[in-house]
């Protein structure tokens, strides 16, 4: 059985620990939802070690705050552009306008729980977004991700994706009453999913793709649709006591690792969680991946079906 990768860091260290001594000058990042909470710290990180870094956001008046932010914190004042994740024209958009290699991707942002909400085209938003969204924009960017040589694709999923299984007879929750935990369920599953056939498809590319659980983080836009996150109904899973709620400098920890450290160079396909990759769940456990989450012949079947839905 192969050896799981770990790291001498865990749940406790920040993002600013794990980049400590990295050198990314000279290479280009982009983060979505980079506005606020986990996406903007993750900026700062990558930004404090000298990466070029564009914020893809869907307010561009936030975005820019918080490049103000992260300049006055770095000295480098990333760039702003506008994405709507759930808005195909925005997404190609976005894939249009850039320009150059691109060695850092990180699929950040994410709505979660929020009341049944469906795009023009019928999709249900957490699905359309989460994962969809973000499905054309990386395959949009592969020519530039494949330029870079070694780039690297991060994937933020969540400990909720051991709620659901992605259900190919109604990927977009068209089908029966409609569940916020469940649909949320589905959509970080397919982040996994997305994760694990990207890495097969582009590894003659250089491209390393690896999902994440960032934690359970104590107050990020991300909860706005459920209040404190704290209160939120059993089926967001157990509070058990394995655990613990993190700061935002800790929750952006893994996402940093696998963009930027090299002690992760190589690695790809993997889901990791508190900077290092996650075993299999484990019964009672609010911890590691579920198998559906990482089995190759899933993960080709929903790209198949992701390119049916938002085209080639």
């Amino acid at each position: 059985m192969r050896e799981l990768v770990t790291t001498p860091f865990g749940a406790a260290s920040t993002a600013a620990e794990v980049i400590e001594g990295v050198d990314l000058r000279g290479r280009r990042a982009v983060v979505t939802g980079g506005s606020s909470g986990l996406g903007a710290e993750t900026a700062r990180a990558l930004a404090g070690a000298g990466a070029e870094v564009t914020l893809a956001v869907r307010d561009t008046a936030a975005g820019d705050r918080a490049a103000a932010d992260i300049a006055a914190s770095t000295g480098a004042r990333p760039r702003v552009a506008p994405l709507d994740l759930a808005d195909r024209a925005s997404v190609a958009a976005f894939v249009a306008a850039w320009d150059g290699p691109l060695h850092v991707l990180v699929c950040n942002a994410g709505v979660m729980a929020p009341p049944e909400t469906r795009t023009p085209e019928g999709w249900e938003l957490q699905f359309a977004t989460n994962h969809l969204g973000h499905f054309a924009l990386a395959t949009g960017l592969h020519p530039a991700l494949a330029a870079a040589g070694d780039a690297r694709v991060v994937a933020v999923s969540s400990v909720g994706h051991l709620n659901a299984d992605v259900d190919f007879e109604d990927l977009t929750y068209e089908r029966g009453p409609y569940d916020p935990w469940s649909a949320y369920g589905r959509s970080k599953t397919a982040n996994v999913l997305f994760a694990v056939e990207a890495a097969r498809r582009w590894a003659g590319d250089g491209i390393a793709v690896n999902a994440l659980n960032p934690g359970r983080i104590t107050a990020t836009n991300l909860s706005r649709h459920i209040g404190d996150v704290s209160a939120a109904p059993a089926s967001f899973g157990p509070r058990s006591t394995d655990v613990s709620w993190k700061t935002v400098a800790q929750g952006a920890a893994t996402s940093v690792l696998l963009a930027a450290s090299p002690l992760v160079d190589g690695v790809t396909g993997r889901y990791f969680e508190d900077c290092a990759e996650a075993g299999p769940r484990r019964a009672g456990v609010r911890r590691g991946v579920a198998g559906y989450a990482l089995d190759p012949a899933r993960a080709a079947r929903l790209w198949r079906a992701s390119l049916a839905l938002v085209g080639e």
